[in-house]
C-alpha cells in the first residue's frame, strides 16, 4: 500500500511515523522555570547527533493553545536542560510526568522524585536516574508547529554499576517509545554482530581473475 501524506490528516500522518520509526529513544527532560520550579517531561522525538561536538537533539510540540510547552520556555530562559534517561524502574513517575500540570506545580514534587545538583548547569537532574546527560543549550529552531532543541553535553552523569572497562555500558536497558500514545517497549533483548569490512566480503564475494 502507498500512502500519500498529503492526502492525510495531520492525526493520522502522526500515527504513521509514530508507529512506523520504533523503537524512539526517550528524552526525560528537566528544565527550570524563570519562576524557580523544576519542570520535568518526557519527549521520544529525541537522539545523540553528534559525537565531537557532543551534541542531543529532542523536539517539543505546543499546546492546543498554540502556546510553547514549558519545557521549551524554561530552556530557553536558562539555556540549559538535563536529559534523564528512563530506565523500567522509572516508568510510573515518568508517564506521570506527562500530565499537562500547569507551570507552577513541578513534576518532580508530583511524582515524589528527588532531584539533585548538576555540576555544570543550573538544572537538576533526577538523583534516581541511572543515567543523565547534563547539556547547554546550542540552538533552537522552529520546524512547522515543533521547536527543535539542540544541546551540548557538558556531563555525564552514570550509575557506578553500568560502566565497564574503556567506558564500556554494560547491561543499560533504558525504555523505548513504540506507537502512540501509549506503547512501550524494553530494551533488555539484545544481539551483538560485529561489522564485516568490505575487504572480509570481497574475500567470498569478488571473482577470481
Amino acid at each position: 500500500m502507498h500512502i500519500d501524506p498529503l492526502q492525510n490528516s495531520k492525526a493520522d500522518n502522526y500515527k504513521l511515523l509514530t508507529n512506523l520509526v520504533v523503537p524512539r529513544p526517550i528524552a526525560w527532560v528537566s528544565s527550570l522555570s524563570p519562576q524557580g520550579v523544576l519542570n520535568l517531561a518526557p519527549f521520544s522525538f529525541f537522539n545523540a547527533i553528534g559525537a565531537d561536538p557532543l551534541y542531543v537533539l529532542f523536539s517539543v510540540g505546543r499546546y492546543d493553545t498554540g502556546t510553547l510547552k514549558d519545557t521549551a520556555r524554561n530552556v530557553e530562559h536558562h539555556k540549559a536542560f538535563v536529559v534523564n534517561m528512563v530506565t523500567e524502574d522509572l516508568f510510573d513517575a515518568m508517564n506521570l510526568s506527562a500530565a499537562d500540570f500547569p507551570p507552577e506545580i513541578s513534576e518532580f514534587e508530583a511524582a515524589g522524585l528527588t532531584a539533585e545538583a548538576s555540576l555544570r548547569i543550573p538544572v537538576p537532574r533526577v538523583a534516581a536516574a541511572q543515567a543523565a546527560l547534563e547539556c547547554r543549550l546550542h540552538s533552537t529552531q522552529m520546524l512547522g508547529e515543533n521547536q527543535l532543541i539542540i544541546g551540548e553535553v557538558v556531563m555525564f552523569h552514570v550509575a557506578d554499576h553500568l560502566l565497564g572497562p574503556k567506558m564500556h555500558i554494560n547491561n543499560f536497558a533504558p525504555l523505548g517509545r513504540m506507537g502512540s500514545p501509549s506503547v512501550y517497549c524494553r530494551t533488555a533483548d539484545r544481539f551483538d554482530l560485529p561489522r564485516i569490512s568490505y575487504a572480509s566480503w570481497s574475500e567470498h564475494h569478488m571473482p577470481v581473475k
